[in-house]
């Protein structure tokens, strides 16, 4: 029978990101995985989280991964703090956004996580999600830009 490798993962904004789900599978694809998630969540916001950490448990378990979870502390130190055990946890995986927009990283948290559990912690980045285009009304799309000349010294307006 092969090791069970069990992973707490701490992820919030990137739960359900591509990254952070590939990386599951991708350890699933080498032995088997039981994944148990923390969502750090501020106050009023819990029932959305629970909502997305319900949903992603089921989509991994539609995969065969063993997962559960829960909702914990706004401070995601804390969270992951409170459900980490050494005996029933090998790894941390650490999910944040990247580098430039991620206020756990600016705390150094997969650091601060190795440091008080002295237990093996993975970083996965995952992308910033990027809003739909916008659409473009067709009257503009249609209607030709003048010459960068006249664009620049509008003088022809003022003489008409």
């Amino acid at each position: 029978m092969a090791w069970t490798t069990r992973l707490l993962v701490v992820a919030n904004q990137t739960l359900d990101s591509p990254e952070l789900l590939g990386y599951l599978r991708g350890r699933a694809a080498s032995g088997p995985v039981n994944v148990t998630f923390v969502v750090p969540a501020r106050l009023g916001e819990e029932a959305a989280a629970k909502a997305r950490l319900e949903a992603v448990i089921a989509q991994l378990e539609s995969a065969g991964i063993e997962a559960t979870g829960s909702v914990g502390d706004a401070e995601p130190c804390g969270a992951a703090l409170d459900v980490f055990d050494a005996r029933s946890h090998d790894e941390i995986v650490v999910s944040t956004l990247p580098n430039s927009t991620s206020q756990w990283l600016a705390i150094d948290l997969p650091h601060r996580l190795r440091k008080a559990t002295d237990a093996q912690v993975h970083h996965v980045a995952a992308s910033v999600p990027r809003p739909a285009p916008a659409a473009i009304p067709v009257a503009e799309v249609t209607r030709p830009k003048p010459p960068w000349f006249e664009r620049l010294f509008p003088l022809g307006s003022a003489r008409r």
